[in-house]
């Protein structure tokens, strides 16, 4: 993560299959394209400072009892205090807070906010070189579909009713 900069580096991949807090690995992506910086807003930067304080205020609290491998969003509580999350634990909260707070009660995962954001991309016109630079894609049909698919619906829009 550059603070200064405003984006964050993509270099790993979490795998954990036995779902084990202190049995993962940190491997490298799957591709070489994959490994990438990505420009986010100030509003994002700006969560992921604050993230870092309660990070650091825990840090303080616990001392040698924290996993110091610099999670952005290591773990906040006992016993695992900066381990990493869990993906399923990540999943489960997001659909209880979309249920919650939206009433969706669609089986959206946190790997469906990618394909969103794709979208919302396409919508916006960014181009599709660009949109497959920003997921790590150097060859990828699920984002020209997307693309296709949302430039399509955008000149339909466009067209003069006859």
């Amino acid at each position: 993560m550059d603070f200064e900069e405003n984006s964050i580096n993509i270099t790993k991949t979490y795998y954990s299959p036995k779902n084990n807090t202190k049995d993962y690995k940190l491997l490298p992506p799957k591709t070489k394209g994959s490994i990438r910086k990505i420009d986010v807003e100030d509003e994002v930067i700006s969560a992921l400072q604050k993230q870092r304080l309660k990070q650091k205020e825990i840090k303080l609290q616990v001392g040698k009892d924290y996993y110091h491998e610099d999670f952005v969003f290591g773990r906040l509580n006992a016993p695992y205090f900066g381990y990493p999350h869990f993906i399923k634990t990540i999943k489960n909260r997001m659909q209880s807070l979309l249920k919650k707070t939206a009433s969706i009660n669609k089986r959206l995962t946190p790997h469906s906010l990618r394909h969103t954001h794709t979208s919302l991309l396409a919508e916006a016109g960014v181009e599709l070189l660009e949109i497959m630079d920003r997921l790590g894609h150097t060859e990828d049909e699920t984002a020209t579909q997307v693309y296709l698919h949302i430039t399509k619906d955008r000149k339909k829009k466009k067209l003069p009713k006859s």
